[in-house]
């Protein structure tokens, strides 16, 4: 990543880069959307992406999006599309769904079910990602991989709150290529739910991918990549 160029430089690369990796996916070109994952950074550069064309963003902490959305002028504010792709506490749900259309982060049960009676009180559709835990790893959240479809069964059919896809954050590795067999594994989970009855309808987006191994999720089929510091560069200090 060049320090040097600009938001508008790095997207446009962004977006050749995911192009080229459909292509050789075999998929259509426009059929992955770029998360701008904006963690920490100023709405400033929230404003310069805005411009160079960039719609939807991620953010991690439901607060900070908040701050965010009151310095940022009418005019992008009202064009943005919010992502919530950090961990969802119960208490900040109801921020949560006055803000975000789309949360990745539905790691149990319990926070699927507070998201439906929130989205439900306001009368407000919800998109969410089921995040899975594929490396069993401690410090990080999630449904675990064995026996997903038994756990997930009631999250079905919810009326407000409509499961849409499975995400995760592969264990870290040395290189891109050593996260494929773990986006392959969060595929085939996605598969293997689409296939029963109770999810008939199922979207089956797969959010997977971030800035060091994009092009390798979009190869294995992702929908939604959540790129943050090849787009923005590095992370301001909190």
């Amino acid at each position: 990543m060049n320090g040097d160029a600009s938001i508008a430089e790095r997207l446009a690369g962004i977006r050749d880069r995911i192009g080229e990796a459909c292509r050789r996916g075999g998929r259509p070109a426009g059929s992955v959307v770029l998360v701008g994952a904006s963690k920490t950074q100023a709405p400033a550069a929230l404003a310069a992406a805005w411009d160079a064309g960039l719609r939807v963003f991620g953010e991690n902490r439901v607060q900070e999006a908040v701050a965010k959305s009151r310095e940022l002028p009418s005019h992008v504010l009202d064009d943005i599309e919010w992502h919530l792709i950090g961990p969802l506490q119960t208490n900040k749900v109801r921020p949560a769904v006055e803000l975000f259309r789309v949360i990745h982060s539905i790691d149990r049960p319990h926070i699927a079910e507070a998201l439906e009676r929130e989205a439900a009180a306001r009368g407000r559709p919800l998109d969410g990602f089921l995040e899975i835990n594929l490396g069993g790893e401690e410090s990080k959240h999630g449904f675990s991989p064995e026996g997903l479809a038994d756990a997930v069964r009631p999250l079905a059919g919810l009326a407000h709150l409509r499961i849409a896809g499975l995400m995760a954050i592969p264990p870290q590795g040395d290189a891109p290529e050593d996260s494929r067999p773990w986006f392959r594994q969060l595929r085939a989970l996605r598969d293997d739910l689409a296939a029963r009855p109770e999810w008939h309808g199922f979207p089956g987006w797969l959010s997977m991918g971030m800035s060091d191994d994009f092009e390798v999720a979009v190869e294995e089929g992702a929908t939604h990549v959540r790129v943050g510091t090849a787009l923005f560069g590095p992370r301001r200090a909190p």
